[in-house]
């Protein structure tokens, strides 16, 4: 089983691409064929339009939207007095990167990788969840309150913007940590968890997850459903969502978990960090049309995912073969013996520590080299695939119905958007491809934003019913 742990997220980083944003050439408009008549290119964008005057129209627009990211993982050994986001950490996102890139607002996320389905995997997992609340809590007000504060519906969010700070969201990655104390979903809430995926990779005790798809050399699963989608806990567990106002996440879960959830649920859904399966149809957690389209009916939000290998597995894997090849080079050159992640996992904390440390002193010498030695012969995948599943989408469920996300520190990053410094360079693509002003705001933040407010609508409802009865 792949646990997304701090050590995971720190290696596939590795395979992220550092370097800064591209200057993409794709000239397709979101009105090409296949997208909806109601994007299409504007007046203020004509044809003679230079590239640097596009890209101060672009950045304009950019200062004046909300820019939300649904998913950013987080360390809490970075949420310390000594080492925090307030200084230029060595992770994708902090607030110096938030500023840089003109990133307002983050979800940061309460991860947890899938364990035993027992009361001792249980525990764990809810230290490891309320180590991660207590972390987002503390940067929000004892570590930098005049630079953040914490959101919990989308008044704050304008309100804090509007005073000049960033802003923090939460959201959970795996209903794992709530056991099978159903309270803990309302305790979450009230922490200021405002979404909550039912599984990860591996299936928890509410749902079968997307590596239900796994097999192996002879085509055998390798991770069997448990339930053939949600389990009677998990159907529990979506009524207490509703009630208290966190938005069901659909980007983990297996296919048959997904479909039930979005039909089970009395709010719109959203996937925090998914793109389209159509594009890139050996991916499990992308999502298929039949499921987009149900988001859509739903009222819900797709939000497209910034992750290398997901946008386009073929493209992704001829550069990360020639990466393969630079990084033996100089771990020969260094008398480092490059080891799997699974290998990685085994050492014991101290050797885990020193590995990855001597790993990121060779992606530092590995750097400078990349845009010749490996991008040069094996292209990255960039800002404009990425947008290329941002049209696909919108042409598909329609432009109310799309967003953004990178999973930065959890595997996330392309060429172009590699931490939260280079955030603008989405919006220059979008631009370029003849999205308006009021359309970008609907895809960096409103979409989101609008389900938040409906998802939160509902839950008053059911709590005013209830209090009458």
């Amino acid at each position: 089983m792949l646990l997304k742990s701090l050590y995971l997220k720190t290696l596939l980083l590795c395979s992220a691409l550092l370097i800064t944003a591209c200057d993409s050439g794709n000239e397709t408009t979101a009105a090409s064929e296949g997208m909806e008549e109601e994007v299409t290119a504007t007046s203020s964008a004509p044809e003679a339009e230079s590239e640097n005057a596009l890209i101060a129209r672009a950045m304009e627009i950019h200062d004046r939207v909300i820019t939300l990211d649904t998913h950013d993982d987080i360390d809490v050994r970075n949420f310390t007095d000594e080492l925090n986001y307030t200084m230029d950490t060595d992770t994708q996102v902090n607030l110096p990167k938030m500023k840089a890139g003109g990133l307002d607002v983050a979800f940061f996320i309460v991860f947890t990788g899938q364990g035993e389905l027992n009361e001792e995997g249980y525990a764990a997992a809810y230290d490891n969840a309320m180590a991660k609340f207590n972390a987002i809590h503390w940067l929000t007000t004892e570590g930098a309150p005049d630079q953040i504060g914490l959101a919990l519906t989308s008044d704050d969010v304008r309100r804090l913007i509007g005073e000049g700070k960033k802003v923090a969201m939460i959201g959970i990655e795996n209903a794992y940590p709530v056991g099978e104390d159903l309270g803990n979903i309302k305790k979450f809430a009230d922490l200021g968890a405002r979404y909550m995926s039912l599984a990860h990779n591996g299936h928890s005790q509410f749902a079968d997850s997307n590596t239900r798809e796994r097999v192996d050399e002879n085509g055998n699963l390798t991770d069997p459903p448990l339930y053939n989608g949600l389990s009677d806990l998990g159907r529990e567990a979506i009524a207490l969502m509703n009630k208290y106002g966190i938005m069901v996440d659909v980007s983990h879960p297996s296919y048959e978990a997904n479909k039930q959830a979005i039909a089970l649920s009395k709010a719109p859904v959203i996937a925090s960090h998914s793109s389209a399966r159509t594009l890139s149809p050996a991916v499990s957690r992308n999502l298929e049309d039949d499921l987009l389209m149900a988001i859509r009916d739903k009222g819900g939000v797709v939000q497209t995912v910034a992750f290398s290998s997901y946008l386009d597995r073929d493209k992704h894997n001829v550069m990360q073969a020639e990466i393969d090849k630079l990084y033996a080079e100089i771990a020969a050159g260094m008398g480092f013996e490059l080891m799997s992640f699974g290998d990685v996992f085994a050492l014991p904390e101290a050797e885990r520590d020193a590995y990855i440390a001597k790993y990121r002193e060779l992606q530092k010498m590995a750097e400078p080299r990349l845009e010749a030695e490996v991008y040069a012969v094996a292209a990255p995948v960039d800002v404009s695939d990425f947008v290329d599943h941002i049209d696909y989408m919108v042409g598909l469920i329609g432009i109310d119905h799309v967003g953004i996300a990178s999973d930065f520190d959890g595997g996330g990053g392309i060429y172009g958007w590699n931490d939260a410094s280079e955030t603008h360079n989405v919006t220059i693509e979008l631009v370029r491809r003849g999205y308006t002003e009021e359309q970008i705001a609907k895809l960096w933040s409103g979409n989101l934003l609008r389900v938040l407010d409906e998802v939160q609508a509902v839950s008053r409802e059911i709590l005013a019913a209830e209090a009458e009865n």
